[in-house]
C-alpha cells in the first residue's frame, strides 16, 4: 500500500495539499509516483501564474508515461520547488516531502471537495 499522509488533503488526481496558513503545497502523492515509474522530467508553472482548481499547471514524465498536474485548489504560485528541475527523481525518494508548487490559496472553501487520508486510501484501493 502506497504511503498516505494524515491531515492533508487529496484529489481524485492523485494530487496532495498540504496547507499552511493561507498557502497550500501542491505535489503528487506516493500512490502516483508508484504508478509513473521513475520520474525524469518535472515540467513547472511560473511563479506568479495563477491557477484554477481542477486546471493543468504542469506535468511529471517517467520512463514509462507522462501525466498532467491537476491542481486541487485555485490560486496564484508564488514558489515553485526548483530542486525538481535539476533532480527529478526526488519524487521518488519521498513524494510528500518534495512538493511540486506552493500555491496562495484564494478560495480556501475548495478543500472541502478534497478527500481526507482516510478517504483517499479507500479511493486508492477501488
Amino acid at each position: 500500500m502506497a504511503k498516505v499522509i494524515e491531515g492533508l488533503f487529496y484529489a481524485e488526481s492523485h494530487e496532495f495539499v498540504k496547507v499552511e496558513g493561507n498557502y497550500g503545497y501542491v505535489g503528487i502523492t506516493d500512490y502516483a509516483q508508484n504508478a509513473l515509474g521513475n520520474v525524469v522530467y518535472v515540467d513547472l508553472p511560473e511563479v506568479d501564474d495563477e491557477i484554477e482548481a481542477g486546471d493543468d499547471f504542469g506535468a511529471v514524465e517517467s520512463v514509462k508515461a507522462a501525466s498532467d498536474l491537476i491542481s486541487p485548489v485555485s490560486g496564484k504560485v508564488v514558489e515553485v520547488n526548483e530542486a525538481l528541475e535539476d533532480t527529478p527523481e526526488l519524487v521518488n525518494k519521498d513524494a510528500f516531502a518534495n512538493w511540486i508548487i506552493k500555491v496562495e490559496l484564494s478560495d480556501k472553501s475548495e478543500l472541502d471537495k478534497l478527500m481526507n487520508a482516510e478517504e483517499y486510501k479507500t479511493f486508492c484501493e477501488k
